[in-house]
């Protein structure tokens, strides 16, 4: 067999695995331009497109309220992730003291274990400190990860030693050295961080199901699932266009973000 016919088999292998894989999201797009008479016919574009599903979503439901809490929960999130991971990475990488090793392994095993195992002990604490409901609760768990360390620990340790030294020489104290030297260096693996982050907090759904309770409050993901088991559980016209409006945020940030989130992947392999 030629290259050329190789070149052929792998493309069109490559478009196939294309198309199955957007295909479900063109249905739901398609799903949420139907009026209720075509949600269960088998054409994919609609006979009368209507954008009338949308407005009854924003209408008839908290759908916007749930778009702005969930917009708040990840921005917050991926700001204290990246600033604090950050800046334990800078700590552990550039800094000696003791335990320094035991508290890096103590960072590193929290990897291991799965998140439903500590939903409990998130839920207990927040019921002793009154966090159930409200968006402290939404945001203690995820204000500092262990993997954000781990990625920018690595990443510090390759910024050289006599850069930071030449710093403190010139009279620059420790945080506007982590602020003005080191961060510029590590951009690339920080934009990586929020992005990561962002996508993580805005698609979370176990956590914020247990830890609300009023529909005020609902993230995106929760209060989808409540819109589609209520009273619109049957109509699938409106519980699609709820989902696309949920992905839209998501398709926008790997729209524009892409050359990012594809270095993001490439640095992290390598470190």
């Amino acid at each position: 067999m030629n290259k050329r016919a190789k070149s052929i088999i792998v493309y069109t292998l490559l478009i196939l695995g294309s198309i199955l894989m957007i295909f479900p999201f063109i249905w739901m797009v398609s799903t949420s331009l139907k009026t209720p008479l075509e949600v269960y016919s088998l054409s994919i574009i609609p006979d009368n497109p209507t954008f009338e599903n949308y407005r009854r979503i924003f209408q008839d439901t908290l759908f916007g309220k749930w778009f702005i809490n969930s917009l708040i929960i990840a921005v917050l999130t991926t700001i204290s992730v990246a600033f604090f991971d950050t800046l334990v990475g800078y700590i552990i990488a550039k800094f000696q003291f003791i335990g320094k090793t035991i508290i890096f392994i103590a960072i590193l095993s929290t990897l291991m274990v799965p998140t439903e195992m500590l939903i409990i002990p998130w839920y207990l604490m927040s019921s002793e400190f009154g966090w159930t409901d409200n968006y402290w609760g939404l945001l203690f768990p995820g204000l500092m990860t262990g993997f954000g360390v781990f990625l920018m620990k690595q990443f510090m340790q390759s910024i050289p030693d006599d850069l930071l030294d030449a710093a403190r020489v010139d009279g620059l104290g420790e945080f506007k050295i982590f602020w003005k030297i080191a961060i510029p260096q590590v951009w690339p693996a920080i934009s990586a961080l929020c992005i990561f982050t962002f996508l993580s907090n805005w698609n979370a759904f176990l956590w914020p199901l247990i830890v609300l309770e009023s529909p005020e409050i609902f993230t995106l993901p929760v209060g989808l699932s409540y819109f589609a088991s209520g009273e619109f559980e049957s109509r699938w016209e409106l519980i699609m266009a709820g989902a696309t409006i949920t992905a839209l945020p998501l398709i926008l940030v790997f729209f524009f973000l892409q050359k990012h989130i594809i270095k993001g992947i490439t640095l992290t392999g390598m470190k």
